[in-house]
């Protein structure tokens, strides 16, 4: 048979090609493919509005039902298309066969990914862009040239048959296109979103005149207020195993509980009663945020408080600041979130859609919650660093708690080399192993964004008595994990080569190895701030005791001197070397209820700067008597006792760094003693140490025995 016949056997007649067009299968496939090319295209480009978020929603819905059909005519197509010769237009259709059977098998695993898992996979979620952009121009131009082949190089009688055919099947194409289009734009017409009321109430009161959140420097984007509904809902973060494990870690922690704080309603409410309920603003940028910017701390809001205020620094309010200043008293601006269609609807289905929204179209999610700025102590120095002046105490300005600059100021800052810098996050948020959606952070010097670790928002720190007061999901946890970290006993692998292992701050004894009878000596309890990057303590010092709590016994374990005790009543004993803080009033008066809006100054003021070391000093004189008498036993850091000159034994001395977030007379004060309230007391750090009394100087010498914990 002649080459010229065989061509023409393999040869399409026109009348089968104008089949393959008129054919409503392939008609629906173009139409489909056009309306997901664009809508995937909208989808990548696109700011997020609400038709972008449906255009989402269509997008996956068409393209399931996209696939089935699409194998059928791509079955058909090959069995048809197969015995033809290969020509450029074949090989194009070669080409978006692939092109599109890979968008289709990563768009059924992006799919999925949101449905059934919590992270979308962005490896295949780029495999599904770039193969779905590909695939786009392949597809035209195998059609446009196939069109063109038709129209210029076909007879008037193939032309005739096929040119209407093709414009036909354009026409069909167009209209399974438009339909999936013209649903979208209705949908996202009909759609009612939950309304925000940014609104202050019409009796609010702006006593303060330089911002509507002043004292507070607090701001928001808008410079006006927020709802109260845009910044609360955080179990919506726990939900659907989202970032359950962070949010369960949030739970019993300083953040969550900072307006629910019941040592902080109350003072709040003295405050309020003292100063005036809008001065209250003052606390409200750290310690209540979503009622301050709902304009809450109002005068005619007695409570002070506002929806999801329980939530104290809620998730959104966290992950919402946009700027900060390290001035402090909450020194932010922060800004509302857009939020996702269903997001804030109630039931299963808004439920299901809200989530695969947020899973399958990630972008502006992680685009609103995270920022470079998270990961500074800059971020957290706009709270973590307070004053007051004269708009409170009405006389002048007072620096107060200062975590940020001693921070800064100390030995764990060297700017610019962070292989040696400490900074809060490292601490506080150490990594846990997680598969949660955030794991993983390429942003970190140390770190990148496969590393399956996730940042603790535990904030472990140094209350562990709120979370128990409050009896807060985890609360018991969060206690235990506290007293650890005061201890020193939490290990970060992250940082473990910047600082020494053991205590946070630990204490020595200092005193001679052996004391001759009736000889004067000196015992010191020395005490260095090793780990903290800030003082320590920290925080509201008039508030806070850290003390030291001595015993000297003798051999036959009677009690010789006691300095440090707890009396029945849960009070310190006087005398007692105690770390704190003492503020006075513009009248001389000791600021002792935390009534820091009378504060123009401190009497005294006691801490450990980081990497400093301070020391309690005990003398003692050793006459001659076996046992001290009972009345002679009173604390003071200038004690006597007796020995027998004859005697030659030891003298046992234990010292202790004990802990409480709030003293008792405040306790007392803001709940009245009947109540029962105690904090609970850690011990930080301890020592022992045997001092030998002999008869005298050379008699015996005995070799030191110190044991710090």
């Amino acid at each position: 048979m002649p080459e010229s016949a065989l061509n023409e056997r393999h040869l399409p007649t026109a009348e089968s090609k104008a089949l393959e067009w008129k054919a409503y299968l392939a008609a629906g496939i173009a139409g489909l493919f056009l309306f997901l090319s664009v809508s995937g295209v909208l989808i990548y480009f696109a700011p997020f509005t609400v038709l972008n978020q449906f255009m989402v929603l269509f997008h996956t819905g068409l393209g399931l039902l996209f696939v089935l059909p699409y194998v059928v005519y791509q079955l058909r197509h090959y069995l048809y298309s197969r015995r033809f010769n290969l020509t450029n237009v074949k090989l194009l259709g070669y080409c978006s066969f692939f092109s599109l059977a890979t968008c289709v098998v990563s768009g059924l695993v992006v799919t999925w990914q949101p449905v059934f898992s919590t992270r979308l996979s962005y490896a295949w979620d780029a495999v599904h862009t770039v193969s779905g952009l590909v695939a786009i121009p392949i597809v035209i131009f195998h059609i446009v040239i196939l069109v063109l082949k038709y129209s210029s190089k076909a007879s008037e009688a193939v032309s005739a048959v096929l040119v209407p055919a093709a414009k036909r099947f354009a026409a069909r194409a167009s209209f399974f296109a438009v339909i999936p289009t013209a649903a979208v734009l209705l949908t996202a017409y009909a759609y009612v979103p939950v309304k925000f009321h940014n609104e202050f109430p019409q009796d609010y009161n702006l006593k303060y005149g330089a911002g509507p959140f002043r004292p507070s420097l607090a701001e928001t984007s808008t410079g006006g207020a927020f709802d109260p509904r845009s910044m609360a809902e955080s179990a919506s973060c726990g939900k659907a195993d989202c970032h359950k494990a962070i949010y369960d870690e949030w739970l019993p922690t300083a953040h969550r509980y900072a307006s629910m704080d019941v040592a902080f309603q109350a003072v709040q409410t003295a405050m309020a009663k003292s100063n005036g309920y809008e001065s209250t603003r003052y606390c409200g940028g750290c310690h209540d945020p979503i009622a301050l910017f709902s304009g809450s701390k109002n005068v005619y809001n007695e409570d002070l408080s506002s929806y999801g205020a329980d939530e104290g620094v809620s998730c959104i309010v966290c992950h919402s600041i946009a700027t900060t200043d390290v001035k402090g008293n909450a020194a932010y601006v922060i800004a509302q979130p857009k939020r996702y269609i269903y997001e804030l609807k109630t039931g299963a289905v808004a439920s299901f859609l809200s989530d695969f929204l947020i899973r399958a179209y990630p972008r502006h999610h992680v685009g609103s919650y995270t920022r470079s700025l998270y990961k500074t102590p800059e971020f957290c120095g706009a709270c973590h660093k307070q004053f007051i002046d004269q708009e409170i105490n009405k006389v002048g300005w007072v620096q107060l708690q200062n975590q940020y600059d001693n921070w800064k100021n100390s030995r764990w800052n060297h700017p610019g080399d962070p292989t040696k810098t400490i900074t809060c996050r490292e601490c506080h948020m150490p990594l846990y192993a997680s598969t949660d959606p955030a794991a993983g952070d390429k942003m970190d010097y140390n770190r990148h964004g496969g590393d399956g670790a996730h940042r603790g928002h535990r904030f472990v720190g140094a209350n562990q008595f709120m979370p128990a007061a409050l009896k807060l999901p985890g609360g018991e946890k969060q206690v235990e994990l506290t007293e650890q970290w005061l201890r020193g006993d939490i290990q970060i692998p992250e940082i473990a080569n910047k600082w020494m292992p053991g205590p946070v701050v630990p204490i020595e004894i200092l005193a001679p190895e052996q004391v001759k009878t009736g000889e004067q000596i000196t015992i010191k309890v020395s005490m260095l701030n090793n780990k903290a990057g800030h003082d320590f303590p920290t925080g509201p010092l008039d508030v806070i005791q850290a003390w030291v709590d001595l015993t000297v016994q003798d051999q036959f374990g009677d009690t010789l001197f006691r300095s440090g005790a707890i009396d029945d009543r849960h009070f310190i004993q006087e005398g007692s070397f105690i770390l704190k803080a003492e503020g006075i009033d513009q009248y001389g008066n000791l600021i002792d209820r935390h009534n820091l809006w009378e504060m123009v100054g401190a009497r005294f003021k006691r801490a450990l700067f980081p990497g400093f070391a301070d020391a309690a000093e005990y003398r003692f004189l050793c006459p001659a008597v076996l046992r001290p008498p009972q009345d002679t036993v009173t604390p003071s850091f200038d004690f006597q006792f007796e020995v027998p000159r004859q005697y030659a034994g030891g003298l046992q001395v234990t010292a202790g760094l004990k802990y409480r977030k709030i003293n008792q007379y405040l306790i007392n004060f803001l709940f009245g003693e009947q109540s029962g309230l105690t904090a609970p007391i850690t011990e930080i750090s301890s020592a022992t140490k045997t001092l030998w009394v002999v008869k005298s100087a050379g008699d015996l010498t005995y070799i030191r025995d110190t044991v710090a914990q």
